[in-house]
């Protein structure tokens, strides 16, 4: 059946400018990290995408070496382009990156110029667009000049393959740097996306206000800590979770500390009306530097329960002490070297 997108679908999403530039993104943005490579049904992953299009979610956001396997969330999300969005993709914002492990030998990692460039024009084959509309460098590589990562993204919008550029997970001063460098090219930095939630609060300590100074955005990522600012961990770890398949969320990271952390939270968002999610998706949103916070999905109910977080985005200044209270460093951050350099 041709997917006709919801008539209304621009009527209730928040949009907020990316820093100083023209684009508006939405403030809860999609990111394919996990839930859409070929370890999943493709028809549970389009049932996602359409109802996130039809709920106001323009953004979503990919990488090289999304999956698993690596590059198959582009093939997929390629697909769903093909049969489902192509008649709307001047509506779209689409995003990759290219800086992680993606291709065996000494050209498929970190942040040289071929690897960035290849790395491109592989995931527009993937993805069977002409360009993407944000290329970033996905982290900080110390043994790359920051002149010949920050030069293959100028040379990638100058080739008309992507209209704007981001970095993820770079320190306050190598942003700096970047943004340097960059408009001494001419183009300039749209947009920052760092790991930020209740649990890992490092871009309060100077990335925010280097955004503000250079008139970049911010897109968060991991908003939930991988899934520990919800109610999934309140009793324990399900055999189903993230954490029992000890990946990307390490069981050693649910400490009792942490959890004590997580359900005094939970307290105060069931206080506000809202799950522990929508809440600490909501808190992301409480300074106007954040443009937008990423959420993964697994399914359409839970898309539309974190998209339900922007019916409360206010906070008075007693809730925002209490969660201060609990919403403390938890040792989390696993991007943490890259921003550290």
């Amino acid at each position: 059946m041709t997917y006709v997108p919801a008539d209304d679908r621009y009527d209730h999403m928040l949009y907020r400018r990316s820093g100083r530039s023209g684009l508006d993104l939405p403030a809860v943005s999609l990111g394919l990290w996990q839930n859409f490579g070929h370890d999943r049904p493709l028809d549970t992953s389009r049932e996602i995408v359409r109802r996130a299009f039809d709920l106001g979610v323009t953004h979503f956001d990919l990488a090289n070496n999304y999956g698993p396997p690596y590059g198959s969330a582009e093939e997929n999300f390629g697909r769903l382009m093909e049969q489902d969005l192509r008649p709307h993709r001047d509506e779209l914002v689409i995003s990759t990156k290219a800086g992680y492990d993606m291709w065996p030998g000494p050209y498929g990692d970190r942040g040289s110029r071929k690897y960035l460039l290849s790395s491109l024009d592989q995931s527009l084959t993937r993805m069977g667009l002409d360009y993407v509309d944000i290329f970033y460098s996905h982290r900080f590589d110390p043994d790359t000049p920051l002149e010949e990562t920050m030069g293959a993204l100028d040379t990638a919008v100058r080739q008309g393959k992507a209209l704007y550029v981001g970095i993820s997970s770079y320190s306050p001063a190598k942003t700096h740097e970047a943004v340097a460098i960059l408009r001494s090219l001419g183009t300039p930095l749209l947009i920052h996306q760092p790991s930020y939630s209740m649990l890992n609060r490092w871009i309060e300590g100077g990335l925010l206000d280097t955004l503000a100074e250079v008139g970049a955005g911010c897109i968060v990522f991991s908003p939930l800590a991988q899934g520990m600012l919800t109610d999934k961990y309140l009793n324990g770890i399900p055999e189903d979770s993230r954490a029992a398949r000890d990946g990307s969320l390490s069981p050693d990271l649910l400490t009792k500390e942490a959890l004590a952390r997580i359900r005094s939270l939970n307290e105060i968002a069931k206080k506000r009306g809202q799950s522990l999610a929508q809440m600490a998706l909501a808190w992301t949103l409480r300074d106007d530097r954040v443009t937008s916070t990423l959420i993964g999905a697994s399914s359409v109910e839970q898309l539309e329960a974190n998209i339900g977080a922007l019916e409360n985005l206010e906070f008075s200044d007693e809730e925002l002490a209490a969660i201060d209270g609990h919403a403390v460093e938890s040792d989390i951050n696993i991007w943490a070297a890259s921003s550290s350099e």
